[in-house]
């Protein structure tokens, strides 16, 4: 369907950027999926297929948490623009909102002292206690902070543990079956992360450290996914036939809601124009065009069993930019 990303795609694969990965494009009614190489390479080789299940690290923020804040702003159970403090008391902040959270627009100073040393109990209090810095509003900062707090506001409507939440309110309506969160009973067909100091490899462990501590209270990251799975929760975005969400509410996560209208960024997304953007630091990312009906779902293993963020970054956005200058040579085609 798309050759020169897929392409693209491969020639990173055998450069060694990631040994497995798993793509799936949509263009109209017409899709494609292609699965190639390892889901792992230590301690043996194991061979990727459909069935492997992803941690799909950031992602979570996009399918989960977002999903059932958006579902309780359509419910008028929440209103974007009020202070979190007015739902979740017991956090100290009262001028952050939900529109700064769910926008990166909080610039919320987010440095923890010790915070790979705290357990559950200490986290979250650390948290709670974070404070909006002096670009409130203003300034686009990317954190897993927001979508933290927006899983103890959801824990505090629900009063039950996050995890639980997100299976009954978005993985079941959504059919999204073979998904799910730590602990498994088995990690068999889990595709491995990163190889720890002590030569452990992750696998079936959430690969964020925060989202590990935090467990089944955190929002920012924890989930474990198909690619087939992630594709059934593209299509009801790009079917948008009010499945899940009001029609009116999948419009309007195409505009810009930062406080300024400036910033780039909706509930939950990125913006790259009119398309909705997401990355998980594991090697995944969302792209989908709502008017369009096109889109790419990638998932890859590339922090197995090393991790090269910042050369992973570019190889991530020459193959973005690579797909995009294909769809829109197809497009004025």
């Amino acid at each position: 369907m798309h050759p020169v990303t897929q392409k693209c795609i491969e020639q990173k694969r055998q450069a060694g950027v990631f040994s497995g990965v798993a793509y799936h494009f949509w263009d109209g009614d017409e899709e494609e999926q292609q699965i190639f190489g390892y889901a792992a390479t230590e301690p043996q080789l194991e061979k990727l297929t459909k069935e492997h299940v992803f941690d799909v690290a950031s992602l979570t923020k996009v399918i989960c948490t977002t999903s059932l804040i958006l579902r309780l702003i359509e419910q008028e159970k929440l209103a974007v623009d009020a202070p979190l403090k007015t739902y979740l008391p017991s956090f100290k902040d009262e001028r952050i909102t939900l529109r700064h959270l769910l926008t990166h627009t909080s610039d919320i100073v987010t440095w923890i002292p010790n915070r790979d040393q705290l357990d559950q109990k200490a986290l979250r209090e650390a948290y709670l206690n974070l404070e909006a810095g002096p670009k409130l509003g203003e300034k686009v900062q990317y954190t897993d902070a927001g979508t933290i707090l927006l899983g103890f506001l959801i824990e505090q409507i629900y009063t039950e543990d996050l995890t639980t939440i997100f299976k009954r309110e978005v993985l079941q309506p959504l059919g999204m079956n073979q998904s799910g969160f730590p602990p498994f009973l088995s990690t068999i067909n889990i595709v491995p992360t990163e190889k720890l100091a002590d030569g452990t490899i992750l696998k079936g462990l959430t690969h964020d450290p925060k989202a590990r501590v935090l467990g089944p209270h955190a929002g920012n990251a924890g989930l474990f996914t198909t690619i087939d799975d992630i594709a059934t929760f593209v299509r009801m975005y790009l079917k948008n036939d009010g499945q899940y969400f009001n029609p009116s509410t999948i419009e309007m996560l195409q505009d810009d809601q930062t406080p300024n209208k400036t910033g780039q960024r909706s509930f939950g997304w990125d913006l790259k124009g009119k398309w909705l953007f997401h990355t998980g630091y594991t090697g995944t990312f969302i792209l989908m065009n709502i008017a369009t009906k096109q889109a790419m779902i990638f998932l890859s293993n590339r922090v197995h069993p090393n991790d090269f963020r910042e050369k992973y970054i570019i190889e991530r956005d020459e193959v973005i930019a690579t797909y995009l200058t294909e769809i829109e040579s197809k497009n004025v085609l």
